[in-house]
């Protein structure tokens, strides 16, 4: 590596560097430490501790309902690539317990967008059809099949669409996981370490961290904060949007409810855990005072948990013990962003917006890729960083 020679005693170095400890970075360490590279990721604080260990552990694998209300058809069409990676990336999700020896709490019972209007209906037939073009078996319910499958809904929903493949797991052990395997092959996993400027020298990378300098020749950033971090790029980290968003659980209670389900009617993810507990959220943002500090917000969750009731009413009985803070992202267009960071050769990025979780392992999978070969068997020319402008 040229800029090795200028390297002090105390600088670290390595072959590859990933900055982010979240599911995104943690897999992404993982599929490069399996392939033999020296690799290091560098997190600021402690692995898992944002996006991807605060939300409530669903497997998405069909277009949301809301932006595809507000936008369209032709939009939900440019969607469709990156439906088809979280549909990829749900596939993985299937024998992740077994790759990583550990029990993720995975299953695969699909998941059901209810509708309480005729109109709704209408608008859920339209996405299906798109959702079949690119090999996702979803179908249209009507209220017999709905109730057939979860007569705890209420009786007031009319039909619904059924997405076979999309399930959960649980946020709390995936990340760790991956991690706890790259450090077993080989990777050095650094917490409490946080990127403060990183820039092209050489035929590679100067990181200043809060730990000293580091050296890589190819680097991967995974947050839109890191992405802030690199000087050269061509790329605004204000394509992506962050905000804190509320999730919910409840008190352990019997297995009802074997399925992910949504409403067109208002924001909702409702699932249940292995342990019992059922998980509340869809979005709902989080109080936000001046100084930029997030707190709990007692009118989104009111206004969750009247959507949940409204879905399910059996959930009266259901005492809720806790609701926390996890963070949410979008781009202008809810694709991913995904690729060579424009202007800096060398340099990946890779982020999806909103359902990160799901689609971690595969984005993990992909920048690896890109790190260790400078291209992908995939297309990602949907994805690319320059489209904001």
């Amino acid at each position: 590596m040229d800029n090795k020679s200028r390297a002090t005693p105390s600088t670290k170095q390595f072959e590859f560097i990933v900055v982010g400890g979240g599911i995104t970075g943690a897999s992404a360490a993982y599929y490069l430490s399996k392939s033999g590279a020296d690799v290091a990721l560098l997190e600021k604080s402690d692995l898992n501790t944002q996006a991807s260990g605060r939300n409530a552990g669903s497997l998405h694998g069909q277009i949301q309902f809301e932006p595809f209300e507000q936008l369209g058809i032709d939009w939900a069409t440019s969607f469709l690539p990156a439906l088809s990676f979280l549909a990829d990336s749900v596939k993985v999700w299937s024998t992740l317990s077994s790759e990583l020896d550990t029990d993720l709490e995975t299953s695969f019972h699909g998941g059901i967008m209810v509708a309480e209007t005729e109109e709704d209906l209408k608008q859920l037939h339209a996405k299906v059809e798109l959702e079949k073009s690119v090999g996702i078996n979803s179908v249209l319910l009507n209220k017999d099949e709905l109730h057939a499958k979860a007569p705890y809904v209420s009786e007031n929903m009319i039909g619904a669409a059924f997405c076979p493949i999309e399930g959960k797991a649980n946020p709390l052990l995936a990340t760790p996981a991956f991690a706890r395997q790259a450090r077993i092959n080989g990777a050095s996993i650094r917490t409490g370490v946080e990127l403060v400027h990183a820039q092209r020298q050489g035929s590679g990378f100067s990181l200043t961290t809060s730990e000293g300098e580091y050296r890589c020749k190819t680097l991967v950033l995974t947050s839109r904060e890191a992405l802030s971090r690199l000087s050269q790029s061509q790329v605004p980290s204000q394509s992506i949007v962050d905000g804190p968003v509320q999730v919910s659980v409840t008190e352990q209670v019997e297995k009802f409810v074997s399925y992910l389900f949504y409403f067109t009617g208002g924001k909702l993810t409702l699932k249940q855990a292995k342990s019992g507990s059922l998980l509340i959220g869809g979005g709902w943002p989080a109080h936000v005072d001046k100084n930029g500090v997030a707190s709990l917000s007692p009118e989104s969750l009111r206004s969750n948990l009247g959507v949940a009731l409204k879905v399910v009413p059996a959930l009266s009985s259901v005492k809720v013990i806790r609701t926390w803070i996890g963070v949410g992202n979008e781009t202008p267009d809810h694709r991913p962003m995904l690729g060579e960071i424009p202007g800096t050769p060398g340099a990946f990025f890779g982020l999806f917006p909103a359902m990160g979780f799901s689609a971690g392992p595969l984005m993990g999978h992909t920048l690896a890729e890109l790190a260790l070969t400078d291209r992908s068997s995939r297309d990602l020319s949907k994805f690319a960083l320059n489209r904001f402008k």
